[in-house]
């Protein structure tokens, strides 16, 4: 079993999803004292997000991570001004977030054809500069990607997200019978009749105290935060890392899910939030689901029976309940309706608020 989780994290593990590059923008052209001529301004360094692009690929293809612009070109007898040098374009996945080494925001791509001027290029010279160029600037920067997808899953190892998402999209990852299958986010798509298609990302590596880096804790929080909501699986027989870690219910293993999230960033427990009661196939689940639905409409009366460490500082208000057997298709069905209606009930709440806020500008612009 071990050998096989190593196996797996050598074949899958080799997804990156930050990177740094050292970034340098072309030094200016050399002016022409004699004529009063200007130097070409070095060329500038860009990052370009593009469709099916991976920070990998660029790590595979410039393996020293250096990307340096051109210079300007020198004044002359023949060209007094000289022309700009080369821009250096590097092209990046979209989600990527970009920081510098002292970790300010520079900038976010998250569509395709954004950009970010990451290095200037250096004046020419010119009487300012006594003729003489600059040169470009010069930084590190941190490129973070955090996956964009419509849904993400959300649970321990072993609650079944990944045969999950093989059920309600065209997903094929990894599955076994033991935790840590998934050790790099898998994307899907749900594929509605009326050719919706809504995208749900599997995001690995959550165990108690992800929220404090365990595990692969950040590695996974992180891609959370720009999913549109959250969909919570849980296993309706419970939960057990291993043999050294206590077993959890399904009602603590909920709490715990939330607790992580919460603690790692709180406004990620407002996004709105779907439940996913899985494994419904197995012996005595329907008993677990009614005593789990019991909980969960009277949280408080049984919190009371919950260690205070598990607790967290305010429970999720599921949007809907739906229990699954990704083994045996059970509610798939209903879990595929639910997330449509659930996306689409708050794209038009956002797009009531939109109106609003335009109808608000313009009533303060005519007065």
């Amino acid at each position: 079993m071990v050998r096989g989780s190593r196996a797996l994290l050598r074949k899958y593990g080799n997804f990156i999803d930050d990177l740094r590059i050292y970034v340098k923008g072309g030094t200016g052209g050399m002016g022409h004292p004699r004529l009063g001529g200007e130097g070409g301004r070095g060329g500038d360094v860009w990052l370009v997000a593009k469709e099916k692009t991976t920070l990998k690929r660029i790590k595979d293809r410039f393996p020293q991570k250096r990307f340096v612009a051109g210079a300007g070109v020198n004044s002359s007898v023949r060209a007094l001004k000289g022309e700009k040098g080369t821009d250096c374009e590097v092209d990046v996945p979209l989600g990527i977030s970009v920081t510098s080494c002292d970790g300010k925001q520079i900038g976010e791509l998250n569509k395709a054809g954004d950009r970010i001027l990451v290095a200037r290029g250096g004046i020419g010279g010119c009487l300012v500069t006594n003729f003489l160029p600059l040169k470009g600037q010069i930084q590190t920067i941190h490129l973070d990607l955090k996956l964009l997808a419509d849904v993400g899953l959300v649970g321990f190892p072993n609650a079944g997200k990944s045969s999950l998402l093989s059920k309600i999209s065209h997903a094929k990852p990894q599955i076994a019978d033991y935790p840590f299958t998934t050790v790099k986010p898998e994307l899907g798509k749900i594929m509605y009749p009326d050719y919706k298609q809504i995208s749900v990302a599997d995001l690995p590596g959550l165990i108690e105290g992800a929220h404090a880096n365990k595990g692969m804790g950040h590695k996974f929080l992180k891609h959370v935060e720009r999913t549109k909501q959250l969909l919570f699986v849980v296993d309706i027989s419970g939960f057990r890392l291993s043999s050294k870690t206590r077993f959890r219910t399904a009602f603590e293993t909920i709490l715990l899910l939330i607790q992580e999230i919460e603690l790692y960033k709180e406004q990620l427990r407002r996004k709105p939030a779907l439940l996913a009661i899985n494994k419904m196939d197995l012996p005595n689940a329907q008993d677990s689901l009614k005593e789990l639905m019991k909980q969960l409409q009277n949280p408080q009366d049984s919190l009371c029976l919950v260690e205070k460490e598990l607790i967290p500082t305010c429970t999720i208000d599921f949007k809907d309940i739906i229990p699954v057997s990704a083994h045996t298709g059970e509610g798939i069905e209903e879990l595929k309706t639910c997330i449509r209606k659930s996306l689409d009930e708050e794209a038009e709440k956002e797009n009531e608020e939109y109106q609003k806020e335009k109808l608000r500008i313009l009533q303060t612009s005519e007065v």
